[in-house]
Formats: structure tokens, C-alpha cells, sequence
């Protein structure tokens, strides 16, 4: 009965073990506070603004990834050593680039950002509409003359009777 029980037992432990060693360690903002209420929303603020770059669609005060973390870290010991806000942005943008802010400026070397999806969405509506220009245009011409004639035939008869096979009599 004991063997049996091992398989059992031994997967119990290796699940168990990360736990354990706590490398599924959760994060918390609650480590993060200032004597200020006002410094405390800054921070807050100013990490809720901010791009997490492992997920890239989370804020750095969403993310669970270690970098984000990191980063959280960080932007806590620069605001408590009298870094201001913009200057813990410029640092970041300088570290990182434009891409840890979630509203990047406008400027040359974000046009591509702002304007790209824009552009794309053009293009792709002056492909469609020439598209349908093109079929058209190129229906008619299609058809041969003996086409048309039998077309108009067809048109001005009603049609020909469908051809069925002889033992269908659906």
C-alpha cells in the first residue's frame, strides 16, 4: 500500500517545492510607503503611467514580472531620495526609451507609433476601393460575343429547361 501511495507523494513535494523555495513570490505595493499621503499618490500615479517592458500591456504597478518589480523598486528610491517626478521619467526614457511610457510625445522618432496605424488603415482602404474598381470594370469584357448572345437568349426565354438525368425525378 506504501508504494502505491509514492507517485502520489512525490508529486505533492515537487509541486510544493517552488512554494518553498519562494520563487512564486507575489508582489505587493504595500511595501512601498511614504511618510507624505501626496508622495505616497505620486507614486502611484507616476507607476501606474508607466509600461511594464516584459507584458507590455501592463502598467509597472500591475505587473508581476521581476523587472517590473525592479523597476517599481527603483522608481520608489529615487522619489524617496527628493527625485521629482519628471526626473524619474526622464531617467527611465533615457534608460529605456519611449516605449515605458504609456502616451510616448509626438515626435520624429514616434511618428511611426502614432501615424503608422493611421497610414496602414489608408492603405488598406485604396487597395480594397481599387479592388472593386478593377472587378468592375473587368466584368463585362469577360464574356465573348457568343457568351452574350446566349446570355441574352437566356435572358429574354426565361432559361432553358434544367437538363436531369432520366432516373431523377426530384
Amino acid at each position: 500500500m506504501r508504494l502505491k501511495m509514492l507517485p502520489a507523494a512525490f508529486l505533492a513535494g515537487a509541486l510544493a517545492l517552488p512554494l518553498a523555495t519562494g520563487t512564486a513570490q507575489a508582489f505587493t505595493l504595500e511595501e512601498f510607503t511614504f511618510d507624505d499621503p501626496a508622495k505616497q499618490a505620486e507614486f502611484r500615479g507616476l507607476i501606474d503611467e508607466l509600461r511594464c517592458l516584459v507584458c507590455q500591456n501592463e502598467s509597472l504597478s500591475a505587473s508581476q514580472a521581476e523587472l517590473a518589480q525592479d523597476l517599481r523598486r527603483e522608481v520608489y528610491e529615487m522619489m524617496r531620495a527628493g527625485k521629482s517626478k519628471a526626473e524619474v521619467v526622464d531617467f527611465l526614457v533615457a534608460r529605456y526609451g519611449d516605449f515605458v511610457l504609456y502616451s510616448p510625445p509626438i515626435r520624429p522618432s514616434t511618428y511611426v507609433l502614432w501615424f503608422g496605424p493611421l497610414a496602414l488603415g489608408l492603405l488598406g482602404a485604396v487597395v480594397v476601393l481599387r479592388t472593386i474598381r478593377a472587378k468592375g470594370k473587368g466584368q463585362a469584357a469577360d464574356l465573348t460575343e457568343a457568351e452574350r448572345k446566349r446570355l441574352a437568349g437566356l435572358l429574354n426565354q426565361g432559361g432553358e429547361p434544367s437538363r436531369r438525368p432520366q432516373g431523377d425525378r426530384s
